[in-house]
């Protein structure tokens, strides 16, 4: 995650954060293109498009790939993607990273002047003060939502969870992947576990590790 940090009274610094960041190779709040590129010695260039194209025409995909030196090869389109983001995929080191925006020194403006800075840069950011300490639950929040992180409890087959120290993981994990997170070696004797939370229909069900756990379910791992 890229934390963008503008003082209240330079909003205009955040056109060039932006633009220095993408110079970098970094595309904040994107998705990789859907797109497939295999080379090949001949053949030619073969364009595949599960969609309509409505920025690129298949002479300008042609075109790219060239100049990239791919001209015999296979390429399959799955998104409406334009020639930049073509672009992105053959050069294949662009990193994609969710993005939040933090304005500080709030406390020393009044409503007015933070009115006029949202017509600038948006109100899609965190409000803080950082030498008074405001808000600065609401950024942990943010940037918790913004991670798209979950905290799993564990609990011992004979003792009770662990509410103090959960084990965080990035939503979508599975117990599989909570077995690795306590130690490599030990998903070899893991078998199933016991889980309580909102991701089972009742407390205590048994799954098996390809199991997606939910935010602050309770694991027991059965070995």
């Amino acid at each position: 995650m890229v934390m963008l940090v503008l003082d209240v009274f330079q909003p205009g610094q955040l056109k060039t954060l932006l633009h220095e960041i993408h110079e970098m190779g970094i595309r904040l709040n994107q998705k990789p293109p859907d797109v497939t590129v295999n080379r090949a010695n001949k053949g030619g260039v073969s364009i595949t498009t599960t969609l309509k194209l409505t920025k690129l025409t298949p002479a300008t995909v042609k075109g790219i790939m060239e100049a990239f030196g791919v001209s015999n090869g296979s390429i399959v389109i799955r998104d409406d993607i334009s020639d930049d983001q073509l672009i992105d995929v053959l050069s294949g080191s662009r990193k994609y990273a969710p993005s939040v925006l933090v304005l500080n020194k709030v406390d020393l403006v009044n409503k007015q002047y933070l009115d006029a800075v949202k017509k600038e840069i948006g109100d899609d950011f965190v409000p803080i003060a950082a030498e008074k300490n405001a808000n600065m639950d609401q950024l942990v929040n943010k940037i918790w939502s913004t991670l798209d992180f979950i905290r799993i409890y564990l609990k011992r087959p004979d003792g009770e969870p662990d509410f103090v120290k959960p084990l965080i993981l990035p939503a979508g994990s599975s117990l599989y992947d909570v077995c690795k997170r306590i130690h490599p070696r030990f998903t070899e004797g893991a078998k199933y576990a016991y889980v309580s939370g909102r991701s089972v229909k009742f407390a205590g069900q048994r799954v098996g590790l390809d199991h997606m756990p939910a935010d602050e379910d309770i694991v027991t791992i059965m070995r």
